[in-house]
């Protein structure tokens, strides 16, 4: 079950100006689920997005990355075309080829052109792209856009995600309402190094073109770039922001405006739910661990250390038993490739029960204490370094045997 997380109520999801959201039962890979669903922009939209660095990726994001850097002479990107149920991964120049015929059917459907469209897949790696199914289903979700279509959007996106995930925030711009809503979709496979497995942002602030790069990219290091659920970097990490420009307000020029922290906040606040949730989500999870490594030299090994104990097979097991074998914690952070490391500074913390002082059992800590945090299902882990100012967070959960059991079946 879902750490403390529950399906988005559609009615909390307010829609973007200058956007429409259709989905469709295309059979992609299993009949009866809705596993097609297609994002149209009005002209004047501004998108840029953030991909994985793995650099055996998928076909859909080679072509991404190409389509936005050939948009811009075209008119910008009008489209999103994503399927589920297939990753479209390992594929070879076949793959490419199937992405590219997917932008085509939708492109010719809305009389644009094929790199305006950006094309995003997601499930099994190393399977042929059932691309006439896709064809075939984009009819019924042009059909079915609507503005307000968020919550579909969040389930057709889904592989092994037990629950939907969407956020949506309001603010204020120049005595004008603007409106940020997201979806995004992941389990499993969960170290992004840049995003989740799929994510999409809309707002309708008045941006101006040129900011939206870094504002994309500013989220997802808020957000994206701090979590993980089994350490595996995905083929098809995708996280995109769209910019519709509808709000009314004067535009936007730089970020360091209030007018640019105000909407940075709220992106930033969408995108760091959508991130939770996944992590709340994640295959077989019981317990949403947050790890805060604080008192480094640079936010670079703090993020490496977090990571260490955020990855460590033995640490996330021991969560999962409720067993504060809390060495491990430590073990992680030895390994975590800080250079000239103390280990005689480190102090550790479970929530408010100091654990290690010094680099050693604390003698007044009694391991009841540990155990009755390691029971709850939210847990935070702090480690001070002792060694500079710099700190680093990063969000991951337990290892149970449903994790095992989910991906040994994943295909079947």
């Amino acid at each position: 079950m879902p750490v403390h997380l529950s399906a988005p109520d559609p009615a909390s999801l307010h829609p973007v100006a200058g956007l429409r959201i259709g989905t469709a039962m295309a059979g992609v890979r299993k009949a009866g689920r809705r596993d097609l669903v297609v994002f149209v922009l009005d002209e004047g939209a501004a998108v840029d997005g953030v991909f994985t660095r793995n650099r055996f990726c998928a076909a859909p994001v080679q072509l991404c990355r190409e389509h936005l850097t050939r948009a811009a002479a075209l008119g910008g990107i009008r489209a999103f075309v994503v399927n589920t149920g297939n990753a479209n991964a390992g594929t070879g120049a076949d793959g490419l080829a199937r992405a590219r015929r997917s932008c085509a059917a939708l492109a010719a459907q809305l009389g644009i052109a094929a790199e305006q469209v950006l094309p995003f897949s997601t499930g099994v790696i190393m399977e042929t792209l059932p691309v006439e199914r896709i064809e075939a289903g984009l009819p019924a979700a042009l059909t079915a856009l609507a503005p307000d279509a968020w919550a579909l959007a969040a389930e057709g996106i889904m592989t092994t995600d037990t629950l939907p995930k969407a956020a949506s925030r309001r603010l204020e711009i120049g005595g004008r309402c603007v409106t940020v809503t997201g979806i995004a979709k992941g389990a499993g496979m969960i170290r992004p190094d840049m995003a989740t497995m799929l994510g999409f942002v809309a707002t309708d602030a008045v941006l101006a073109p040129a900011l939206v790069s870094a504002l994309v990219r500013e989220a997802a290091e808020r957000s994206f770039n701090r979590i993980t659920i089994d350490g595996d970097t995905s083929t098809n990490d995708s996280f995109v922001l769209a910019a519709t420009r509808r709000a009314g307000h004067a535009e936007i020029t730089t970020l360091e405006s209030a007018e640019g922290r105000a909407l940075a906040g709220a992106v930033g606040a969408v995108a760091e739910q959508l991130a939770q949730a996944i992590v709340r989500d994640g295959e077989g999870a019981t317990k949403f661990i947050t790890v805060k490594v604080e008192g480094g030299r640079s936010v670079d090994e703090c993020r490496r250390a977090a990571y260490a104990i955020a990855h460590s097979p033995l640490v996330k097991t021991a969560f999962f038993a409720s067993d504060p074998n809390l060495g491990r914690i430590l073990a992680a952070v030895g390994y975590a490739g800080i250079d000239d490391l103390d280990q005689g500074l480190i102090d550790l913390y479970l929530d408010d029960v100091h654990v290690v002082a010094r680099g050693g059992r604390r003698p007044e800590y009694r391991e009841e204490d540990g155990q009755r945090v390691m029971q709850q299902s939210e847990i935070t882990i702090r480690v001070l370094l002792h060694r500079g100012r710099a700190e680093a967070l990063v969000w991951t959960c337990d290892l149970s045997h449903d994790y095992v059991s989910i991906n040994a079946d994943y295909r079947s």
